[in-house]
């Protein structure tokens, strides 16, 4: 763990000036205090318990709004899993001080592993050898323009292009599978900083979710903020966030109910409602709440809440409204192409970011009664991830690099076409520390695995109180 000393005073190192040895008086702060610097006008940090004012540098930032997606809050392993060792060094000059309470935040029993140390140098190395920008892939730039395209030509031919209820049902199925696309294949690398290497660009992409129904604010508290700094860490990861009587059970020390024995059986076809319940209700409840799960949001800048609520008027407005005006279907007609082309959406992104992290090969990690968890960070991320279809073309450009999804928790800041590339080092890395390193290679296998899960932890009834270390 990190821990804080005095620093030494650096005034009188001017020439002819005496140079004091005396101890300064540490800066501290507490967790709250911290958390009112919050938006990108006023931006500070917790990194290893240190706080940093980072204000100033946030037009200047080339990960764009990343730089403020926690303002306030503890960005540890944030900030290591995008920036290369140079970055690093220029942290000091916005340094304010230390925490007071760092207990109140979760952090890792190791911060900066070797294992993870090892990775870094050989990944900088591959792109600094082959002179590629991590950021940036022309496949990344074709695929934009591919996928855009279709959804755009899809929506046409579905509503206005056709009188065809059969033929509407087929285009809307594109239309669906297209902003899965979207969700996976576009925004997901844009709202990680990992577009391109210029980060407003980046921002602009983003909200091709926004587009689609969703929101990339709200993607991003509980994407990046939560899900990736605390990837299967129960009660902190809000992606395997459950209530008291939900209707999944993730992990065997979450709540059970009866139901949870057949939650294999019925999960897979609500699955299909993931896309309307995010964007009907999901993102309105965050806000109401300022919660997702266990993240606290932040408040929108004025870009964010333009965005919000202009694009929700937007995907309303050609989603609802326009072919109930002048499309060529009735209402019940329209419904079954709505729920029809959703379906699809919620099927695809669920199961394939579902096979990720719940499964029967990952683990998951409960913190102890210091706020840690008793492992590293990049090692939690190699043993909470599943890949699937190493090696394929398709399931690559498809999934938008989730079947790399290893390698992507440990650099989130590279765009996927990279991945393949990548991989091989991180998986000889892992032998080289005895860290297991698992992949499917099929996607089938990969789905089985998933709902084997689902079955087990099902069926293990009353959970026990204990604690996994």
């Amino acid at each position: 763990m990190v821990t804080v000393g005095n620093l030494r005073s650096r005034a009188g190192k001017a020439q002819g000036a005496k140079v004091s040895t005396e101890p300064t008086q540490e800066r501290t702060f507490t967790v709250e205090e911290v958390a009112k610097h919050s938006t990108e006008k006023d931006c500070w940090l917790i990194i290893e318990g240190q706080v940093y004012d980072v204000t100033k540098f946030v037009p200047r930032h080339p990960g764009g709004s990343l730089i403020y997606v926690k303002a306030g809050g503890d960005s540890t392993q944030l900030f290591y899993s995008y920036h290369p060792e140079h970055v690093h060094k220029l942290l000091s000059k916005f340094r304010v001080g230390a925490v007071q309470e760092a207990g109140k935040t979760v952090t890792y029993e190791e911060e900066n592993c070797e294992f993870y140390a090892s990775c870094r140098q050989k990944v900088n190395k591959y792109f600094k050898e082959n002179d590629l920008d991590p950021r940036v892939s022309s496949s990344m730039y074709v695929k934009t323009g591919l996928i855009l395209a279709v959804l755009a030509a899809s929506y046409l031919a579905t509503f206005y292009g056709t009188t065809s209820l059969a033929l509407a049902l087929v285009f809307g199925a594109v239309f669906g599978t297209m902003k899965a696309e979207v969700g996976v294949s576009i925004q997901h690398d844009a709202n990680h900083g990992a577009y391109h290497k210029n980060g407003r660009l980046g921002d602009w992409i983003g909200i091709t979710l926004d587009l689609v129904g969703a929101s990339s604010f709200m993607w991003k508290q509980q994407h990046v903020v939560g899900h990736h700094a605390y990837t299967n860490v129960v009660n902190e990861d809000p992606d395997i966030r459950v209530g008291e009587k939900d209707m999944r059970r993730c992990e065997e020390t979450q709540p059970w109910v009866s139901w949870h024995r057949y939650q294999h059986l019925y999960l897979g076809l609500l699955y299909g409602l993931l896309s309307i319940k995010s964007t009907l209700v999901d993102d309105f409840s965050a806000l109401t709440s300022g919660k997702i799960g266990p993240v606290s949001i932040n408040s929108f800048t004025n870009r964010e809440f333009c965005v919000f609520w202009g694009s929700k008027a937007f995907y309303f407005t050609y989603w609802f409204a326009l072919p109930l005006l002048y499309g060529n279907f009735s209402v019940p007609q329209l419904a079954l192409i709505w729920f029809s082309s959703e379906a699809i959406t919620g099927w695809l992104l669920a199961f394939m970011f579902q096979v990720a992290h719940v499964s029967e090969d990952v683990a998951f990690f409960h913190k102890n009664e210091n706020n840690e968890v008793k492992r590293s960070w990049a090692v939690t991320q190699v043993e909470t991830t599943v890949d699937f279809c190493h090696g394929s073309y398709f399931w690559t450009h498809f999934s938008g690099g989730l079947n790399y999804q290893t390698v992507h928790h440990l650099f989130p800041g590279v765009c996927h076409c990279h991945y393949p590339q990548l991989a091989p080092i991180i998986v000889e890395t892992c032998k080289e520390f005895g860290i297991r390193y698992n992949v499917y290679s099929t996607f089938w296998e990969a789905l089985q695995g998933h709902f084997r899960h689902l079955q087990k932890v099902g069926n293990v009834g009353i959970p026990s109180l204990a604690t996994v270390g």
